[in-house]
């Protein structure tokens, strides 16, 4: 696979996803940090956004709920391009029934070289990078050009 550079915008598009079990921590993690994420646009899975908005002033726009296929749902805004940044509480220590999805989420996020953050302080240390509210160049998969080499 070949790669280009782009430049990720100063305006950011964020997911913000989290199991169960972590969702009060998300939700208190977005009330530390909501004026900084009220400059960017943000996308979340069904019942996260809908306690995201419950809890915070933020604007959020909601996908439907992760089991049901949220998580494939930012995914797929991953490989358009739609998503710069993801903020993913999960739990590590609970079997989740959608783990393949989770899995898929995160090799996406990988493959298409999004900064992601698992963690409360990986979340910290990402919104609070001059880079949260900058542009800043990255790398991602080239697929214009290898649709091109494929049909030579």
């Amino acid at each position: 696979m070949q790669y280009k550079t782009i430049s990720a915008p100063v305006k950011k598009s964020v997911a913000l996803v989290a199991h169960d079990n972590m969702k009060s921590a998300l939700i208190q993690w977005c009330q530390d940090h909501q004026s900084a994420l009220q400059q960017h646009t943000l996308f979340t899975t069904g019942t996260t956004g809908l306690h995201i908005e419950k809890n915070t002033q933020l604007s959020v726009n909601k996908l439907i709920s992760g089991p049901l296929g949220g998580d494939q749902q930012i995914g797929a805004l991953i490989t358009e391009q739609k998503v710069d940044i993801m903020i993913f509480f999960w739990d590590p220590l609970e079997a989740q029934p959608h783990d393949p999805d989770v899995k898929a989420l995160l090799r996406l996020a990988a493959v298409w070289n999004i900064p992601v953050a698992c963690n409360r302080s990986t979340a910290d240390l990402l919104v609070t990078s001059p880079l949260f509210s900058q542009s800043y160049q990255k790398t991602v998969p080239d697929y214009q050009q290898y649709l091109k080499e494929r049909s030579e």
